[in-house]
């Protein structure tokens, strides 16, 4: 029946009136429109204000004295950090001599010019991988050592005319060999995706091969990029067998550009670096393909990886049009989830500015030492700059020799295809190979250094042992952001009023455009000066505090666990969290990486901001203040009980994993190697903090597991594989009673069946 219109206006200002009361002592809220929506544009505006400081604020990590001559000592450690965020960590493999690459029908001879010849040549990096390319041989003593980097979708041969694609005024490598290099050129990880999935298990994406190992070696402490800068040092190896060899050198167009750049930041036996068509303002990375992500660089680097080309040593930006690439592969035939990135040239004046802003400020020039930094736009005095005996003499009038012909091609219709799928394979089992042996990293760098386990148990021991552990987790995997720098300014709404509780939204202020938001539902059957256990209840993906505590249905996955709390006589807190909006919150992370951050360091910061509004609350019981989330809530449930104490006891329902194994293995079709979620990895996480470890940081805290038998975010085996190194501790601990694990038959969904009684059981509440 369609009331009257004045009727229905009155109608709905009454009840407009009643549901905004506030909660006492608190403002009233009166933001409208999606808050969830809000959060994240705020946390959006707060990454871009930092992400456009962060060249300034690295000044505060680099703590050089240029006026003392050990000083240029210091610059180690930076190259170190560096080297850490590329993922160059491993042992190459020593380099005897190249292996020239032949068979009956190829021979290892490619072509031959008046000056120099051109071969197949591979040289090992690590056990089961290779470097494989062209080395271009001057037929007279070389006036110079060169690693020439292609961009990812150019083939060596391109870069020497024997394959088309690149006009011969743009052949570096094959310029720079009829000037007298010895020249070493190795194939780079195309932007393909053919091979980016695993027959076995049926599954494919879209995802470019880069950014297909980029995914796993990102969760592994390594990168796509370290991989292959780990080929041009084992270059740089051969070329110094040669004890009175002359200067050496990297030069690289696009992705080889980049290459070129850090491995002459990272490794002083190179003398000059030139990069070319890749570099432009380095707090726009965020928008490039993910597999240019790199933790923590602008923190610390932001473009001043230039400061380690010290001392008698040179870097040459040149300014010239990028690779242009639109995005990935387009999605088909089932082949989905990769991140969205493009390249797109920037103008010379964004460049030049980025450049200026991002050189170094300090040089060691009057002790004697000379250091080049320039951007160059579109001339060849970086060849001039490669070929130069000294340094010091480099300029625009040094003679260079007029390009000769295209070298004669020996090996007629060679197909680089079959190269770059021993190169690509080579790396995805490398990297396999790291997943299955990170279970041994995690123990020296975590388990290895637990106290108070051996009789007699001593829990104030055990937490001493985890309090380092922990500040590290935070700090240095998760990300730690400053403590907030606004006033609470709790605001509240009265949105619910069912027959056992009323529900609040609540905002909290964090920084600016940052905030906390959720919904508080207080019992009523509260007795003066009571105070109760609180329940955090957590979405997952794109879910709402709403879903969390609908009453007046058992929401899909979620059964309405937070209402079904409160009806019990819990008080109930279902916050926002912000991984929602799709791409939007991605994007987040994107943006935060560099930074040294994650979308979690936001949450982490939330939470706490909301442990401390609720330890006010006249009826809050401030010593048990509990956590139980769901899928995305899970994960948040392993990661933000184990950085703030204050939650006295977490339940991870349909979420607990070997997740590292979950994230990185290709032999297992429910992969995040699979799927769309690229924001999930997290930095050396695998040589770090698996479930177990974070569990562990938990304890001696109460901590339960909540598993559908049929719940595809990973296999009961897994699950119980990793859960039982948590019981065991537990054990170990003397608190077995404190952990528990309950599977169910379901799926992705909340049981609240032993979780409930676990929760009264430990918070000291519920039925008698």
């Amino acid at each position: 029946m369609r009331l009257p219109l004045l009727p229905t206006i009155l109608l709905f200002v009454f009840a407009s009136s009643l549901y905004a009361e506030p909660l006492p002592g608190t403002q009233p809220l009166t933001a409208e429109g999606d808050l969830a929506a809000k959060m994240v544009a705020g946390i959006d505006k707060y990454l871009m204000r930092e992400l456009a400081g962060a060249v300034e604020k690295r000044q505060e990590f680099w703590k050089l004295d240029y006026s003392r001559l050990d000083a240029v000592k210091t610059l180690e450690p930076y190259r170190e950090r560096l080297k850490k965020f590329l993922g160059v960590v491993d042992a190459r493999v020593p380099v005897r001599e190249l292996e020239y690459v032949t068979t009956p029908s190829q021979p290892s001879l490619v072509a031959d010019a008046a000056s120099y010849q051109v071969h197949a040549v591979r040289w090992p990096v690590f056990p089961g991988v290779d470097a494989e390319g062209l080395l271009l041989e001057p037929k007279a003593k070389p006036a110079a050592y060169v690693v020439a980097l292609p961009d990812a979708d150019q083939t060596p041969e391109m870069l020497v005319g024997l394959a088309p694609g690149l006009h011969p005024d743009v052949q570096f490598a094959r310029r720079l060999a009829e000037n007298g290099c010895r020249v070493l050129i190795p194939a780079l990880i195309d932007r393909k995706d053919t091979w980016s999935g695993n027959a076995t298990v049926n599954r494919f994406t879209n995802q470019p091969h880069r950014e297909f190992l980029y995914r796993m070696a990102f969760e592994l402490g390594r990168h796509a990029l370290g991989y292959e800068l780990q080929k041009v040092l084992a270059a740089v190896d051969w070329f110094t067998l040669d004890t009175d060899h002359p200067p050496i050198g990297v030069v690289g167009y696009g992705e080889g550009g980049l290459l070129a750049s850090h491995a002459g930041a990272i490794d002083p036996r190179i003398r000059s670096a030139v990069a070319t068509g890749y570099f432009g303002p380095p707090e726009d990375v965020w928008q490039l393909p993910i597999y240019r992500n790199l933790w923590s660089v602008l923190r610390h680097f932001g473009g001043g990886e230039a400061s380690l080309y010290t001392p008698k040593r040179a870097l040459v930006v040149e300014h010239a049009d990028w690779p242009r690439l639109d995005g990935p592969p387009a999605p088909r035939n089932g082949r989905g989830g990769a991140a969205p990135g493009k390249l797109a040239t920037p103008t010379a004046a964004v460049a030049i500015a980025a450049w200026d802003r991002g050189r170094p400020t300090g040089t060691f020039a009057h002790l004697g030492f000379r250091s080049g930094y320039g951007l160059w736009l579109g001339t060849e005095g970086y060849m001039r700059t490669l070929l130069a005996p000294d340094l010091d003499h480099v300029d625009d009038k040094t003679a260079l020799r007029p390009a000769g012909e295209i070298p004669k091609d020996r090996r007629k219709a060679f197909d680089p295809i079959e190269r770059e799928k021993r190169q690509f394979e080579q790396l995805v089992n490398f990297s396999q190979r790291l997943l299955r042996e990170s279970e041994s990293r995690r123990q020296e760098f975590f388990w290895s250094k637990l106290r108070g386990l051996t009789p007699p148990t001593r829990l104030d021991e055990y937490e001493k042992s985890t309090a380092p552990l922990r500040d590290y987790f935070w700090e240095q995997v998760i990300g730690k952001l400053p403590a907030p720098t606004e006033p609470m300014n709790a605001r509240t709404r009265q949105s619910y009023d069912e027959p056992k509780w009323k529900g609040y939204e609540v905002t909290l202020d964090l920084y600016p455009d940052v905030f906390a938001y959720g919904i508080l539902l207080v019992p009523k059957d509260l007795k003066p000066g009571e105070k109760r256990p609180v329940v955090v209840c957590q979405h997952g993906l794109e879910g709402r505090p709403q879903d969390v505590v609908n009453p007046k249905e058992k929401t899909k996955y979620y059964n309405s666990f937070g209402a079904q709390l409160a009806d019990r006589g819990y008080i109930v807190y279902a916050p926002q969290n912000p991984y929602i909006g799709h791409d939007k919150f991605r994007v987040l992370q994107r943006k935060a990486n560099p930074l040294g951050l994650s979308i979690f360091s936001f949450i982490v910061r939330q939470h706490e901001r909301t442990l401390d509004w609720l330890a006010t609350l006249p009826f809050v019981d401030p010593q048990r203040m509990a956590f139980y989330g769901l899928s995305y809530g899970g994960k948040t449930a392993m990661r933000v009980p184990a950085i703030l104490p204050r939650y006295c006891l977490s339940i991870c329902s349909g979420d607990f994993n070997e997740w590292i194994w979950k994230n990185c293995t290709i032999d297992w079709a429910g992969s995040y190697m699979f799927t769309g979620e690229y924001e999930m990895p997290e930095f050396d996480l695998g040589n770090t903090f698996n479930y177990a470890e974070m569990a562990a940081l938990i304890a001696p805290r109460p901590f339960m597991v909540e598993r559908g038998h049929d719940d595809g975010v990973g296999l009961d085996e897994w699950v119980g594989y990793e859960y039982a190194k948590v019981r065991r501790l537990y054990d170990k601990l003397g608190i077995g009673d404190r952990t528990a694990i309950e599977f169910f038959n379901g799926g992705h969904m909340i049981n609240g069946k032993g979780t409930f009684e676990f929760l009264d059981k430990h918070l000291k509440w519920g039925p008698k």
